[in-house]
C-alpha cells in the first residue's frame, strides 16, 4: 500500500524530480514510512511507502534492476510473489530483497509486460520505466481495488494514485463540469472520468503503454460470461466456493507487519474470521463498538468470535465521535459522498493503533449477489421473458398514469425494468432529477447530463437484466464507490486493507454461475450464507445485512445545519455558477423540518468543502516555472 508518481517526455532532470517531488509530498498519508525517487534522462518516478514487505531499506521503491535499466514504482500487495520467484530463481534472476515489488523488476524482464500481469494474483496499481526502449507501462488490478490516474500533456505523461497529486503538480488546472455533474448524479465520480479536465483513469483490468509520444490502451482481464446451460449443482458450487476461498484468505495472511480482521455482525467478516481461524492463523479479530447505539454490532461480533475460538478485541469509539466533513474531502482526491466512508475513516483511525493490514469482508455482496436490488431485478428478468416484444411501447404509453410515489411507485418502477432493462434501472436513479425539479443548478450546470441516462430503454436487456445490471454496476459504483472508499478511507490511516472476497479467482468462478444458482430458493448471497451455516451456525448464517451506518443525511438536517447554511451562504459553488444557493437552502429549509434531508443536499456539502478545500490550498507553480525555479 502506498503513493506512487512519474512524469515521462522530454524535460530537464531537476525538472522532472521537482514535479513527481510536488506529487509524492501530495501523499504523504498513503506512505509514511518511506519517500523515494528516481531520474533518467527522460523519465522520472517517485514512491511514497507504506511497509508491508521486507520493512528494511531493500524493500525502498523505485525499485531498480541491477543495471538500472527497468525502474518499478508499486502500490498494492501481490499475494502470489513466493510461488513466482521461485520460479524467477529457477531462471537465474537473483533477488535482493525479499518484497512483492521485485516479481516486477525481474518478473518484466523474463515475460514480458503482456505475459508477467496475468499471472500475478493480488491487488495492485503500477508504473514501468523500460529505458532501453523509452517505453513506460501503467496497468491496474482486475477489479480496480487500487487506483491509478494520468495525464498526457504537451507530449508528456503524468501519473499519480490520487487525482489531487496531480493537481498539486500543475497537471489539473481546470475542473470538469460533467464531472461535478456524475458526482451530483451518483455521489462519486466514476472511472470512466475525473472531476479534473485531462485526467483519466487507469481502467480496472487496464494496461497503458506510453512510447514515444504515443499511448495505447488495453484490456487484459474480463470477468468470464455466466454459464447459463451449466448443470452445476448447488452443493457442488458451496463447495468449490470454499476451497476457492480458503485459498484466498491463506494468500492474505502473510506480511511483516501486524495483520488483523475485521469482524462485524454480517456473514462475510465472520467467514474471513472462520477461514482464518480453520487454516490456523494467528490473527485477532476488531469490532467497533459503539455503545448505546442502535447499529452496535459488539456483541453479536463477541459470540461469533467465541464461536470460533479466535481472538477478539472491542474497540469502542462514541456514537458522536464521527469524523468531520472536512476529514472526508481530505481523505478523498475527488468530492465523494458514500456516507460509509465516514464509516470506513472511523474504522481504519482505530484499528491503526493495532494492526497495518485489515482483513475486511468487501466484494462478498457484489458478486455472490446479496443486494435486495439484485433479487429484485433478477425476478424483473423473470417477468420479462414471460412478456411479448411489444410490451415496452405499450407500457411507455401508460405508465405515466401511475404515480411516483407510495406502493404503485414501486410497481411502476418493477415494470420498467421488466420492459427497458439496464436503461431503465439508470434513470430510474434520483440523482439529477431532483436537481432539475427544485431548480438548484447554476448556468454551468443546468443543461448537462450523465451518458449513463442515455441508455436505451431494451426488451432485450430486460430479458438479461441481472447479468448486464452487474456489468454495469462494476463499471460504476463498484469501482467509483465501493473501491474507493475502501482505498481511500484505509489510506488515510496508512491501513492496509485487504479482501479475500476481492480475489479475482474467486470473481471468476461466481461470476460464471446462473445467477438463479447464486440466489438458490430466494436467499440473498445463498452460497456464502450455506458455508456459514455448515461452519458457524445459523445464528450467522440466518443474519440480515448490516452494515457501519452514518445517518449523514439526518445530522445534515441536525448537528450540521448550521454549517450547511453558512456554507451555501456563502458558497464557493454558487460564485462559480454551479449551483444556485438561494434555491438549495430553500430546499434544505422545507426538508430539515421533517429530520430528514435528501441526499442531493448532502452531495452538494460535500461538494462545496471539498472546492473550498481544493481552493485552500497553497497554489503550485507551473510546469514552465518549476523548471526555472
Amino acid at each position: 500500500m502506498c503513493g506512487i508518481a512519474g512524469f515521462v517526455g522530454e524535460f530537464e532532470t531537476h525538472y522532472g524530480e521537482q514535479v513527481v517531488r510536488c506529487m509524492t509530498q501530495s501523499m504523504a498519508l498513503r506512505g509514511p514510512d518511506a519517500e523515494g525517487l528516481e531520474s533518467w534522462p527522460g523519465a522520472t518516478f517517485g514512491h511514497r511507502r507504506l511497509s508491508i514487505f521486507d520493512l528494511s531499506e531493500l524493500g525502498k521503491q523505485p525499485m531498480l534492476s541491477p543495471d538500472r535499466q527497468i525502474g518499478v514504482v508499486f502500490n498494492g500487495a501481490i499475494y502470489n510473489f513466493h510461488e513466482l520467484r521461485l520460479e524467477l530463481e529457477a531462471a537465474g534472476y537473483q533477488f535482493r530483497s525479499r518484497t512483492d515489488t521485485e516479481i516486477l523488476v525481474h518478473g518484466y524482464r523474463h515475460w514480458g509486460i503482456h505475459k508477467m500481469i496475468p499471472k500475478l494474483r493480488g491487488m495492485f496499481a503500477s508504473g514501468i520505466w523500460d529505458a532501453p526502449n523509452r517505453k513506460t507501462f501503467l496497468f491496474r488490478d482486475r477489479l480496480g481495488v487500487k487506483p491509478l490516474l494520468f495525464t498526457v500533456n504537451d507530449g508528456k505523461l503524468a501519473f499519480a494514485s490520487t487525482a489531487r497529486a496531480l493537481r498539486d503538480a500543475g497537471f489539473a488546472p481546470t475542473i470538469d463540469e460533467n464531472g461535478i455533474t456524475e458526482f451530483l448524479e451518483f455521489g462519486y465520480v466514476t472511472d470512466d472520468r475525473s472531476i479534473y479536465k485531462g485526467i483519466h483513469k487507469v481502467p480496472a483490468g487496464g494496461l497503458i503503454e506510453w512510447s514515444n509520444g504515443t499511448l495505447k490502451s488495453s484490456s487484459y482481464w474480463q470477468l468470464p460470461s455466466v454459464e447459463t446451460e451449466s448443470q452445476i449443482q448447488f452443493e457442488e458450487a458451496v463447495d468449490q466456493t470454499e476451497l476457492l476461498f480458503l485459498d484466498a484468505v491463506k494468500l492474505r495472511l502473510e506480511a511483516d507487519v501486524k495483520v488483523g480482521a475485521l469482524l462485524s455482525a454480517g456473514i462475510d467478516s465472520s467467514l474471513v474470521c472462520w477461514a482464518i481461524a480453520k487454516l490456523g492463523g494467528n490473527i485477532g479479530a476488531f469490532t467497533i463498538g459503539t455503545p448505546n447505539s442502535p447499529l452496535d454490532e459488539s456483541a453479536d461480533a463477541a459470540a461469533t468470535a467465541r464461536a470460533l475460538g479466535i481472538p477478539h478485541q472491542v474497540i469502542t469509539v462514541a456514537p458522536d465521535d464521527s469524523p468531520s466533513v472536512d476529514e472526508l474531502v481530505s481523505a478523498y482526491g475527488e468530492p465523494f459522498a458514500c456516507a460509509s466512508a465516514l464509516g470506513m475513516l472511523r474504522v481504519s483511525k482505530a484499528v491503526k493503533q493495532e494492526a497495518t493490514v485489515l482483513l475486511t469482508g468487501d466484494g462478498g455482496d457484489d458478486i455472490f449477489l446479496g443486494y435486495p436490488e439484485h433479487k429484485n431485478l433478477w425476478m424483473a428478468q423473470q417477468l420479462a421473458a414471460k412478456l411479448p416484444n411489444f410490451t415496452l411501447s405499450s407500457w411507455q404509453q401508460i405508465r405515466g398514469a401511475f404515480p411516483n410515489s407510495g406502493l404503485l411507485k414501486r410497481a411502476k418502477h418493477f415494470m420498467d425494468y421488466a420492459t427497458g432493462g439496464v436503461g431503465a434501472v439508470a434513470n430510474v436513479h434520483d440523482g439529477l432529477p431532483v436537481y432539475w425539479q427544485n431548480n438548484l443548478l447554476g448556468a454551468r450546470l443546468k443543461d448537462l447530463s450523465v451518458s449513463q441516462r442515455q441508455i436505451p430503454w431494451s426488451q432485450s436487456s430486460a430479458k438479461n437484466l441481472l447479468v448486464e445490471f452487474l456489468e454495469y454496476d462494476r463499471k460504476t459504483r463498484f469501482t467509483g464507490e465501493y473501491m474507493t472508499k475502501v482505498d481511500g478511507g484505509a489510506m488515510r490511516y496508512a491501513v492496509e486493507a485487504r479482501s479475500p472476497f476481492l480475489d479475482h479467482k474467486l470473481w471468476e468462478y461466481a461470476g460464471s454461475l446462473p445467477c438463479g444458482l447464486r440466489l438458490h430458493n430466494g436467499s440473498l448471497k445463498a452460497i456464502l450464507r450455506e458455508i456459514a451455516r455448515r461452519n458457524i451456525g445459523e445464528r450467522v448464517a440466518k443474519g440480515a445485512k448490516r452494515g457501519f451506518g452514518i445517518p449523514a443525511t439526518r445530522w445534515l438536517a441536525g448537528r450540521w445545519g448550521p454549517h450547511f447554511q453558512q456554507a451555501m451562504e456563502n458558497s464557493h459553488l454558487a460564485r462559480e455558477g454551479y449551483i444556485q444557493s438561494s434555491k438549495v437552502l430553500d430546499l434544505w429549509k422545507q426538508t430539515a423540518a421533517r429530520g430528514e434531508v435528501p441526499n442531493q443536499l448532502w452531495y452538494l456539502y460535500v461538494l462545496e468543502t471539498w472546492l473550498r478545500h481544493e481552493q485552500s490550498r497553497p497554489t503550485v507553480p507551473q510546469p514552465q516555472q518549476l523548471s526555472r525555479a
